[in-house]
């Protein structure tokens, strides 16, 4: 069984960042993809960014290319999702998700594991 646990959530005015964490732990940790995914209230979850096991490839939703940065850690087991020049639009919560292969997927229910989540809140 592996473990989820987001952090750095909070409230921010427009314009500013953000950066979430999220924490994996449980079963050996090896070769696994890493994702973050979004839910505003009233919407359907929808796909931020992924990041392959080295890092090295990365994938991004057009809406956050270029102000979002996904990155991570092995050493630590944790994922990160920089988040600049932040939005009214981009208020939800913020998920992560961890897939146990190389594939570097958008779609939710390609993904093993989830967060608890994370609440991003843009002040205007």
């Amino acid at each position: 069984q592996v473990q989820l646990v987001e952090s750095g959530g909070g409230l921010v005015q427009a314009g500013g960042s953000l950066r979430l964490s999220c924490a994996a732990s449980g079963r050996t940790l090896s070769s696994y993809t890493m994702g973050w995914f979004r839910q505003a209230p009233g919407k359907e979850r929808e796909f931020v960014a992924t990041i392959s096991w080295s890092g090295g490839s990365t994938y991004y939703a057009d809406s956050v290319k270029g102000r979002f940065t996904i990155s991570r850690d092995n050493s630590k087991n944790t994922v990160y999702l920089q988040m600049n020049s932040l939005g009214p639009e981009d208020a939800a919560v913020y998920y992560c998700a961890l897939r146990w292969d190389p594939l570097l997927p958008s779609a939710d229910n390609e993904y093993d594991y989830w967060g608890q989540g994370a609440q991003v809140t843009v002040s205007s």
